[in-house]
């Protein structure tokens, strides 16, 4: 009987170290055809799965509360496990330097307690080179074992895109890759008891890295481009949406739209292939320009808020300023990495302490990793200013009635809004008298 017929025949385990937004879909998942074993360090998080409660949203409290997934804290359940899947984040410390932190501690979770034949395949972003460089080693260490004999490694990048219902882990194509041909087989064949779309066995676990890093490179240069060409034509007085729709005309136009770009990929992921080109003696030059214009985004819409509420008669010092939207994307309760606090920490240089209200966002996360409280809808009257930063499914519905409610008292031509999203109709605000911008 084969490595996978005994997985699918649950004789051996899987197990999922690391419960987030990426981790808990792959246990959830796999726990349909096999045994698995779902670790993550934190027991309030491992509490909330096990009462069936899925603070991610990403597949449903119906869905923790019917899997058969074996929630733990207790590293010691993954001597039960031959099939180890490592999806930690791999964010950047201030600097911009890859903070490798959680990576290696996994390893050293996983390295305590591996069993002979077993195989690591690790999906946190990395730059290429960071599984057989820095995991093996680890992994050797701490279990007194040798890699390529007595266990093996793989490399499998994750695609999760928190927030979509519709590309899902099985419904993406899945790159695969293995430290030897048999590692690769083995991977691929496990990978594919759950992934629909099917595999795509990468010619070596570096290769599968570097794809990772340029998905969501490429996204962000081209995002860059699209912020850049929003600060040129803001300069014209021409209206950058109006344009990307007159362009979007010809059949080969890329459809990318300016914006704050946060998140745990996006915004992070460039950071660790100029990281690596740097050790190399090369210094990168698109891939750092993008990310300086997207770096940048929250201090050009202050200063635009600024402009316009100079342009209103408001007094910058006393101005009263709402932001709708918190998470660093829509429909998604994700606060990591959101470039919407760079709007508060701009606005706090001025002296502005705005109210911040998020439907999606969880206030506890946000107090203990920004130090901020978040508002109540109701909290939000006889502003001057008003920051869309977030295109949730709420504010998309919101109408002059709903802002008549925010701004209170403000007079239409002392009215701001600062539609981060384009999600408004700008004719008919303009309208109104109010003062409208987007990028």
């Amino acid at each position: 009987m084969s490595y996978v017929e005994k997985i699918r025949n649950r004789e051996l385990q899987i197990s999922v170290i690391g419960l987030g937004y990426v981790g808990m879909p792959i246990a959830v998942a796999f726990s349909k055809v096999a045994d698995v074993i779902g670790f993550d360090i934190s027991e309030e998080k491992v509490d909330l799965y096990k009462r069936g409660i899925d603070p991610t949203n990403e597949v449903g409290n119906d869905a923790i509360r019917n899997s058969t997934v074996k929630f733990t804290s207790d590293e010691n359940e993954l001597k039960k496990s031959v099939f180890h899947i490592v999806s930690v984040p791999t964010p950047v410390n201030p600097d911009h330097s890859p903070d490798l932190r959680s990576i290696e501690s996994a390893s050293q979770i996983v390295g305590r307690n591996l069993v002979k034949g077993a195989i690591v395949v690790f999906e946190s972003t990395v730059y290429p080179g960071v599984t057989e460089e820095v995991c093996i080693p680890i992994l050797e260490k701490v279990s007194g074992m040798k890699c390529g004999t007595e266990f093996k490694v793989g490399y499998s990048p994750e695609r999760i895109n928190p927030g979509d219902k519709v590309h899902r882990l099985e419904s993406i194509i899945k790159v695969v890759s293995g430290m030897d041909h048999e590692s690769l087989e083995i991977i691929a064949s496990v990978y594919e008891l759950v992934v629909v779309a099917g595999v795509y066995r990468a010619q070596s676990i570096k290769v599968a890295e570097a794809a990772k890093v340029i998905e969501n490179s490429q996204r962000d240069i081209n995002i860059a481009f699209m912020n850049e060409l929003s600060i040129i034509f803001n300069k014209m007085g021409i209206d950058t949406s109006e344009v990307l729709k007159a362009a979007g005309t010809k059949w080969n136009f890329l459809h990318f739209y300016p914006g704050l770009v946060g998140g745990h990929c996006i915004g992070v992921d460039p950071y660790y292939l100029t990281y690596k080109a740097e050790q190399l003696g090369y210094h990168s030059q698109i891939v750092l320009a993008g990310r300086r214009i997207n770096d940048d985004m929250g201090k050009y819409v202050v200063e635009n808020l600024i402009k316009k509420l100079i342009k209103a008669n408001v007094s910058v010092k006393s101005a009263k300023i709402a932001i709708l939207g918190f998470t660093f994307k829509e429909n998604c309760p994700d606060t990591r990495n959101t470039r919407v606090i760079d709007i508060v920490n701009e606005l706090n240089e001025y002296g502005l302490v705005p109210k911040i209200y998020d439907p999606e966002a969880n206030n506890k996360e946000v107090v203990q990793e920004y130090g901020l409280a978040l508002s109540q809808i109701s909290d939000i009257e006889n502003v001057n200013a008003i920051i869309i930063a977030v295109a949730h499914r709420e504010f998309l519905n919101l109408g002059q009635t709903d802002f008549n409610m925010m701004f209170g008292k403000t007079a239409n031509e002392s009215r701001v809004i600062m539609d981060v999203k384009g999600i408004l109709d700008r004719t008919k605000y303009e309208e109104l008298g109010y003062h409208y911008w987007r990028l």
